[in-house]
């Protein structure tokens, strides 16, 4: 059977080198479009994405994963946008929809020609009073959980080659 979304599914990779160039505006609205029909549970769109493109913000964004995982280096591996997913704790669902919302926007990613990976530390990230006052600076509620990211941008080489598909990942019973 030949269908261009299982083609899609099938070909995106997480990429870990990017472009300095910025996304194209479009390029960015569509994938953030797709994310907010994503499904969540009961239909209740508990996410909260934010879209980081200026300067200053993917700093304060990436210094605060350095911080919240101990670690140096760019965590978003140089890509010029950043997509952080959070969620209202409130809802039992709200790590699973702000998952979906995550996948989502990676397939509509690689359907406009873009490349993402998927960051963790944002749990971290704003329990730390750092990312509470990012939250307040952005007019956001300040319990909103940290679910995970997306580094966002265009691939600075050739996506990577797909792993072998595991044997017994499948069952039919």
């Amino acid at each position: 059977m030949e269908n261009k979304m299982l083609e899609l599914l099938k070909t995106r990779r997480s990429v870990r080198a990017y472009k300095p160039e910025q996304i194209q505006a479009q390029e960015l609205d569509a994938v953030l479009e797709a994310g907010t029909y994503a499904p969540t549970g009961m239909g209740m769109q508990s996410p909260v994405i934010v879209a980081v493109q200026s300067p200053s913000y993917r700093r304060a964004v990436m210094e605060l994963n350095q911080k919240a995982r101990g670690m140096e280096g760019d965590p978003y591996y140089g890509a010029p946008t950043i997509v952080l997913v959070l969620a209202d704790p409130a809802r039992g669902t709200c790590v699973e929809d702000a998952s979906c919302v995550l996948c989502t926007m990676m397939e509509a990613a690689h359907a406009v020609g873009l490349a993402s990976c998927w960051i963790h530390g944002e749990r971290e990230m704003f329990q730390l009073p750092e990312g509470k006052a990012l939250l307040r600076e952005w007019g956001l509620p300040q319990d909103l959980r940290g679910v995970g990211s997306l580094a966002l941008g265009y691939a600075a080489g050739p996506l990577p080659q797909p792993k072998e598909r595991k044997a017994g990942y499948i069952h039919k019973v």
